[in-house]
C-alpha cells in the first residue's frame, strides 16, 4: 500500500538516459534512421508521441508508403529506396500483402526492438531542449503520459525526425513555413498566393460489408450540405483509405498549431461523406456498408522547413542537378495542392515529374545555425516547391539512412555534422552508406577492404539473352509499346518478333533512347521502321542498322494498332522490361506530360511498366545475342539496374548455378555480404493494395557458400530480402568463396548484383 501526506509538494519521477544519438520522431524517417545508427554500433534513443511506430504509415493514419517508384507510374525504371526503407517494405511484402496497417505497425515495432542498441520510448512528448551554448543542444526534455515519467535525454548529437521540427524550434534552428516567391530562387512553379502556400492535411476512413442493411445516423457535427465540396460526385462506395487523398484541409491555416481545428473540419467532412453515401439513396450498392474505421489523428504534409547549408529547389529536381555530397535520391513528382483542399475548385493536386531521379545533397540534412542537429524526413532543407516531391514518406526514410551513417562518423572522428562535408568525410560516409545498399545515382562502391575487389570471379555459366522464347499470351497494341534491352556499345542486333494482323495494315517500330543515359525516358529517335502486314501470323525482322556510343538501354517502341497483337514471353529476367505509354490518373500520367511553358517543367512521354502477373517481356530472339550479365558485374559496384543490369545472371539451363571469388593467397573472411534482386521497380505500397506475390520473382531463395575445400560454410532456405549478411564467428580462412545459387524459378534465372567480403 502507497499512502502519502497531501501536503508535501510532488513532482514527477524523473529519468536520464544517455546515448550516442537522440532521434526526436518515430514515424517511417525516425525508424529508419534509428536502425541504421544502431547497426553502424551507435547507442540510439528512439522518442516518440503516439502508442505506435511509423507516423503516416501506422495504423492510425494508414497511407501508404510511396518514393521514386510512384505507383510505377512515371519513368523511373528500378527506383525503390534501398537499405532499411527496402528491407522493411519487404518484409511487409512476405508478412502482409494484404495490405494491413496493423501488421504493418506489428512489422516497425518488431525491427526497433530487435536492434539492441535502441532505447525506444512510446507515448513520450519532447517539450524542452536544453542548450549548453547557443548554437549547441545538450538535451531534450520529455513527458511519457503513460507512465507519468518526464525524461532527460542527453547525447552530443540530435535528429530532428518529428514532421514539425519540435527540437529544431524549440533549439532556435533557422526554418521556413510556407512557399517562397518566383524570384527567391528563381523557381517557375512557385505558386500564386490565390493556389496557397501551404499543403493541408488529411483525414481517411474505411468501410465494411457487414452481409446485411446497416443505416447511418451522422453526429450533429457532420457536414451537412455536401455541395460546398466541389469533386462531392466523385465521392463513391468503393473508394477508402488513402485513395481519397484529396479529402484535404487546412493549407491556409497554421498547419503546427491548429491542427486540431483542422482535424475537427475533417471529421465534418468524412462524416459528412459518410452521410451522404449512406442516405442520399445515390449509392443503393452501400446498403449493407458500415464505417469501420475512422483516422484519429490527421496525416500532415507540410509545416516547417529547416534551413541546411544548401536548400534544394525546382531546378536540383528537374535538372537532375549533381551534388559532390549527394547522399540519397528523390523521384515523386513535384506534388504541390490548392490550400482550400477539398473546398478548393481546383485540382486536388498539380504533379509534375521529372525524367528521372535527382540527388539529395548532404547539406541540406542537417541545421545550418545549430551545430549538432541533423535533420530528417520531410523537415529537410528544401524550398516549397521542391519539398513537394522530397516530403513523401520513402524519400524522407532514405534522407534519414544517410544521416544515420554522418552521424556514426561523427562519433568516431569527434566530427559536428557540417565537418563531415567541410573535412573531407563524404566519400566515406557515401562508400559505407552504398554498403547498407543505399544508392546514389552516379556513384560506385569501390572499399579498399573489400576482399570482392581483389578477386578472380568466375560463373559456372553467364546468360546471354540471345531469345524470349514465346508462350500462349498475345497482347493487342491497344497502346504503344516498348521492350527494355541493355545494350554494349556498337551496332544494335537484330531482332526477330512474332505479330498477328487482323488485317492487312501498317506497323511502325522505333528504336530509341533517352537523352541522358541512365534515365528511361525516351525521347531520341535512332532508326524507325515501318511494316505492311498481311492478315494473320507472320515474324518481323527488326535490323535497325544503327549503332549506339555508350552501353544504355534502349527502348524497342511499337506503335498503337488496336489491330495488331504481338506474342509476349514467360521468361522474365533481372534487369529486363516491358514498359507501355499508357495512363495512370494517380499520379497524373496521362500518357504525356504537357506543361505549361512558363512553369519550367520538361514535356516528354511516360513509358511505364505493368504490375504483375502482367509486365511480360516481349517474345523476340536477338542477333548476336546480348552478353551484359557477366560474373564480373558484382565488382562493379552498383548494386541495381541503372544504364546496365549490374547483375551477373547465370544461364537458365544451368542445372547448379555458382558464382566462384577466387584469390591468389588465402583470405580470413568474417563478413559477407550478397545482394540479391527483390525488383527495385515494385513500387510495394505498405497498405489498401493487394499484391500479387510475398517474394519477389527474381530474388535467390535458396543459397550455400563453399569455402576451397568444399565444404559447406553457410545455408540459407527461403530467403527474400536483397541484402543477406553473413558473419562468421570465427573467420574463414579460405583461397575461394562458392557460392551455389538456386534458380528462383523454371521461368527466372538466377542473380546476383553484388558480393563484399571484409576481413
Amino acid at each position: 500500500m502507497i499512502k502519502e501526506d497531501s501536503t508535501i509538494y510532488r513532482s514527477l519521477t524523473k529519468a536520464v538516459y544517455i546515448a550516442d544519438l537522440v532521434v526526436v520522431g518515430g514515424g517511417l524517417a525516425g525508424v529508419c534512421g534509428a536502425i541504421t545508427a544502431a547497426r553502424q554500433g551507435l547507442k540510439v534513443i528512439l522518442v516518440q508521441d503516439r502508442p505506435v511506430l511509423g507516423g503516416n504509415s501506422s495504423s492510425e493514419v494508414r497511407l501508404w508508403i510511396l518514393g521514386a517508384t510512384s505507383h510505377m507510374g512515371n519513368n523511373n525504371r528500378w527506383a525503390r529506396e534501398g537499405g532499411v526503407i527496402n528491407e522493411i517494405l519487404i518484409e511487409n511484402m512476405y508478412r502482409n500483402p494484404e495490405g494491413n496497417g496493423v501488421i504493418f505497425d506489428t512489422i516497425l515495432l518488431d525491427k526497433v526492438v530487435s536492434e539492441p542498441n535502441i532505447t525506444l520510448l512510446l507515448n513520450t512528448s519532447v517539450y524542452e531542449v536544453a542548450k549548453s551554448d547557443a548554437d549547441t543542444i545538450s538535451a531534450v526534455i520529455a513527458f511519457c503520459s503513460q507512465n507519468q515519467m518526464q525524461y532527460e535525454l542527453r547525447a552530443p548529437l540530435f535528429c530532428d525526425a518529428s514532421g514539425d521540427g519540435i527540437v529544431g524550434f524549440l533549439a532556435g534552428a533557422a526554418f521556413r513555413m510556407g512557399a517562397e516567391s518566383s524570384e527567391e530562387f528563381g523557381e517557375k512553379f512557385a505558386p500564386s498566393a490565390e493556389y496557397g502556400e501551404l499543403l493541408g492535411h488529411t483525414l481517411y476512413f474505411y468501410s465494411k460489408d457487414t452481409g446485411k442493411p446497416v443505416r447511418y445516423v451522422p453526429p450533429a457535427y457532420a457536414l451537412d450540405d455536401i455541395t460546398r465540396i466541389p469533386r462531392y460526385r466523385s465521392f463513391n462506395a468503393q473508394e477508402f483509405g488513402c485513395k481519397l487523398w484529396w479529402i484535404e484541409y487546412g493549407g491556409r491555416l497554421d498547419t503546427v498549431h491548429e491542427t486540431e481545428t483542422i482535424k475537427w473540419e475533417l471529421w465534418k467532412v468524412v462524416y459528412g461523406v459518410w452521410n451522404y453515401i449512406k442516405n442520399s439513396g445515390k449509392f443503393p450498392e452501400a446498403e449493407n456498408l458500415t464505417l469501420e474505421w475512422v483516422g484519429q489523428i490527421p496525416g500532415k504534409r507540410e509545416s516547417r522547413r529547416f534551413e541546411g547549408d544548401y536548400l534544394v529547389r525546382q531546378q536540383d529536381i528537374v535538372e537532375q542537378r549533381t551534388h559532390t555530397d549527394a547522399v540519397a535520391f528523390g523521384g515523386w513528382s513535384i506534388d504541390l495542392h490548392p490550400a482550400d483542399g477539398v473546398f478548393s475548385e481546383k485540382p486536388g493536386c498539380n504533379q509534375w515529374h521529372s525524367k528521372g531521379i535527382y540527388q539529395i545533397p548532404y547539406r541540406s540534412l542537417y541545421s545550418r545555425n545549430i551545430s549538432n542537429l541533423f535533420l530528417a524526413g520531410r523537415l529537410i532543407s528544401v524550398s516549397h516547391v521542391a519539398f513537394g516531391s522530397t516530403r513523401v514518406m520513402a524519400t524522407g526514410a532514405y534522407i534519414s539512412q544517410a544521416m544515420a551513417v554522418a552521424a556514426r562518423f561523427c562519433k568516431d572522428h569527434q566530427l559536428l555534422p557540417r565537418d563531415i562535408f567541410e573535412k573531407g568525410y563524404i566519400h566515406q560516409v557515401q562508400q559505407e552508406l552504398q554498403k547498407t545498399g543505399q544508392h546514389i545515382p552516379g556513384h560506385a562502391l569501390h572499399d579498399p577492404l573489400d576482399l570482392t575487389q581483389q578477386a578472380t570471379v568466375t560463373a559456372s555459366s553467364e546468360w546471354v539473352l540471345n531469345e524470349f522464347p514465346a508462350s500462349e499470351i498475345s497482347k493487342k497494341l491497344l497502346v504503344a509499346e516498348a521492350q527494355m534491352l541493355p545494350l554494349s556499345a556498337g551496332k544494335v542486333p537484330v531482332m526477330v518478333v512474332q505479330a498477328y494482323a487482323e488485317t492487312e495494315t501498317l506497323l511502325e517500330v522505333k528504336l530509341r533512347v533517352s537523352e541522358k543515359i541512365g534515365n528511361f525516358t525516351p525521347e531520341i529517335t535512332l532508326g524507325e521502321l515501318q511494316f505492311r502486314l498481311r492478315p494473320g501470323a507472320q515474324h518481323i525482322e527488326l535490323d535497325f542498322g544503327c549503332s549506339i556510343s555508350e552501353a544504355q538501354y534502349v527502348f524497342v517502341c511499337f506503335g498503337k494498332n488496336p489491330g495488331v497483337s504481338l506474342t509476349f514471353s514467360d521468361k522474365r529476367v533481372t534487369g529486363v522490361l516491358t514498359v507501355f505509354n499508357s495512363i495512370n490518373e494517380a499520379v497524373s500520367n496521362y500518357g504525356k506530360q504537357t506543361p505549361a511553358e512558363e512553369i519550367g517543367i520538361d514535356e516528354f512521354e511516360f513509358w511505364c511498366p505493368q504490375r504483375r502477373p502482367d509486365g511480360q517481356n516481349l517474345a523476340m530472339t536477338i542477333t548476336p545475342g546480348i552478353a551484359c550479365f557477366p560474373a564480373a558485374n558484382i565488382q562493379n559496384g552498383v548494386s541495381r539496374p541503372t544504364h546496365q543490369p549490374n547483375a551477373w545472371v547465370a544461364s537458365p539451363e544451368d542445372p547448379n548455378p555458382a558464382l566462384t571469388l577466387s584469390w591468389s593467397e588465402p583470405q580470413a573472411i568474417r563478413e559477407v555480404i550478397i545482394k540479391f534482386d527483390a525488383d527495385f521497380d515494385h513500387p510495394m505500397e505498405s497498405v489498401l493494395i493487394h499484391h500479387p506475390e510475398t517474394v519477389m520473382p527474381f530474388c535467390v531463395q535458396d543459397y550455400q557458400v563453399l569455402d576451397d575445400s568444399g565444404k559447406v560454410i553457410f545455408v540459407k532456405k527461403g530467403n527474400y530480402q536483397t541484402l543477406n549478411h553473413l558473419r562468421f564467428e570465427q573467420p574463414v580462412r579460405t583461397r575461394s568463396l562458392v557460392i551455389h545459387a538456386s534458380h528462383p524459378s523454371g521461368e527466372v534465372p538466377a542473380a546476383i548484383f553484388e558480393v563484399l567480403c571484409y576481413a
